[in-house]
């Protein structure tokens, strides 16, 4: 009975993740159909394509910054529109989603401004 119960739980543990893990794919998939009309009234299906929407992230001070995973990635060169201090030598503002990033010259985020943009 307990080598039941611990096999049981240890295979509650294994497939947790990965049931917690679908939807998060399902939502970054998106189908996408080319239909055609012949002239004799078939329908033909002539491309089909499976488009993966890009997944953007919240940032947290050390992570290593990656452009293509912020959106509406830009250089922000007038920080101070944005109250924010002038960047140390080798770093610069970026923007991500409403967020203003402080990356240093190594590309690590140094700093989180959350809802610098409005």
């Amino acid at each position: 009975m307990k080598t039941f119960i611990l096999s049981a739980l240890a295979a509650t543990l294994v497939a947790s993740p990965l049931l917690a893990a679908a939807p998060a794919e399902a939502q970054q998939r998106r189908e996408v159909t080319t239909v055609r009309h012949n002239d004799n009234g078939r329908t033909v299906v002539t491309k089909r394509t499976v488009v993966r929407t890009p997944q953007y992230r919240n940032w947290r001070a050390g992570q290593r910054f990656d452009r293509r995973q912020a959106q509406n990635y830009r250089v922000i060169t007038t920080y101070r529109n944005y109250r924010l201090a002038a960047p140390p030598r080798g770093s610069q503002w970026v923007r991500s989603g409403n967020d203003a990033l402080l990356i240093n010259g190594r590309g690590n985020v140094v700093q989180v401004r959350g809802g610098a943009f409005r």
